[in-house]
């Protein structure tokens, strides 16, 4: 047996139709379902953006840098705790023979300043093999780049938004200055050295395109004074979000010598504070919700007052209380189901037509809306969820199915007598 029969849509649809001069709310009805299209849409279109902008994130973070770190464990500053030739292939050789490993590779790093036709910026210098840049996903295959990775060994390899600050190509040289040079009776004199630029690279995250410099680790080691020795070892997964079950493996035997740092501890505070940020924006816009659906109450209330003689007439017909409750809750429930799929179909376009509108507003405006030096992204990142759209669905029928409820049973509880009295 159904739980509403048809002649109870039938009635229902007519009240929420009705003129106002016949007693209806159609202006009110209208308004409330503005609210709660708005209030939908923005809704799946903000947890979108902040999945889009988490999940770009991390696949920035694994694309373009090691999952897990080894450090040797020191607490002195010298040059010669570093990881020598032996080491290495010791601890790489072990490494081979763990589930889920894809490669490991020695890295000398530095900060240093970069220059060029009088700019000048702090830039972070990475010594690598050729063969291991090319396990980096992100460089080997950047969003766009220029040059070629194969002639690495004759130069280095910059980012994109570093070589546009610099105003560098393919070719030009760069000039690196580290202030820990060779010590002479008048003090340290910073190490110079030039370099040309052969291969320019964009990863789409602001942070690496504008600090990084890839150069072959024998140039790093004599430009940093590494002596045949490296500052870390870098471990490459098949799956990184494993990331924590094979340290956990490693820890065991390495541990007592070495220090382990993963991709998630190093970025946990920021991610932590995303999924914060993202929860916390789903309670305040699940609130604009529920202020959009009030309107559905005032409606609803009004809409009682006004049909009281026919609910009067209604119950002198043989409807019964239940039949009453369940036309005004269908009334207010059509805005609510009606607004919330419009919104849901509104948010949907809108993030999967995102960047399309980000480019018609700045056409507009004639200025960038989205600032990826704050950013660190490219390009505004959206990722539509089913499980996040069908939560925003539940949530905005809830929200309009429960605040009906009580204007309703108010024009259940109605007495004919009462209603009819003064006709």
């Amino acid at each position: 047996m159904a739980i509403f029969k048809k002649y109870e849509f039938i009635i229902a649809w007519r009240y929420l139709m009705s003129k106002r001069r016949e007693g209806g709310i159609s202006i009110i009805a209208w308004y409330a379902l503005i609210g709660v299209v708005l209030g939908v849409a923005t809704l799946v279109i903000v947890q979108a953006v902040m999945i889009g902008f988490r999940t770009e994130f991390v696949e920035k973070i694994v694309g373009a840098n090691s999952h897990l770190s080894i450090y040797k464990k020191t607490l002195t500053t010298d040059l010669d705790e570093g990881f020598n030739f032996e080491e290495i292939q010791s601890i790489i050789q072990d490494l081979k023979n763990k589930k889920n490993f894809k490669a490991a590779y020695p890295l000398v790093k530095g900060q240093v300043l970069a220059s060029k036709n009088n700019n000048s910026t702090g830039v972070e210098v990475y010594g690598i093999g050729k063969g291991d840049l090319a396990n980096i996903g992100l460089v080997n295959q950047p969003t766009t780049s220029k040059g070629s990775v194969e002639n690495f060994n004759d130069g280095v390899a910059i980012g994109a938004q570093l070589a546009r600050k610099l105003n560098i190509s393919i070719n030009d040289t760069i000039k690196l200055i580290s202030p820990n040079g060779a010590k002479s009776v008048f003090g340290t004199i910073p190490r110079v050295n030039v370099y040309k630029v052969k291969y320019i690279f964009s990863v789409g995250r602001y942070d690496i395109d504008s600090t990084r410099i890839y150069m072959p680790i024998k140039d790093a080691q004599v430009f940093f004074n590494r002596a045949n020795k490296a500052d870390l070892i870098e471990i490459l997964l098949e799956d990184p979000f494993d990331v924590d079950e094979f340290k956990d493996n490693l820890a065991d035997e390495l541990a007592e010598r070495y220090f382990l740092w993963s991709w998630k501890e190093s970025t946990a505070a920021f991610l932590d504070a995303l999924d914060l940020e993202r929860r916390v924006m789903f309670i305040i816009l699940s609130l604009i919700v529920l202020i959009a659906a009030m309107n559905i109450i005032s409606g609803l209330v009004m809409l009682v007052k006004n049909k009281g003689r026919d609910i009067g007439i209604l119950r002198s017909l043989g409807l019964t209380r239940s039949s009453i409750l369940r036309i005004f809750f269908i009334c207010g429930s059509l805005i609510g189901v009606s607004g919330t799929i419009l919104g849901v179909i509104i948010g949907m376009l809108f993030v999967t037509y995102i960047n399309e509108i980000q480019w018609l507003v700045e056409y507009i405006i004639g200025s960038s809306v989205w600032n990826e030096e704050i950013r660190f992204l490219a390009q505004v990142p959206a990722r539509l969820r089913i499980e996040d759209v069908v939560f925003a669905l539940a949530v905005s029928l809830s929200i309009s199915f429960v605040i009906t409820i009580f204007p309703a049973r108010k024009a259940a509880n109605l007495d004919p007598a009462e209603a009819l009295k003064y006709e």
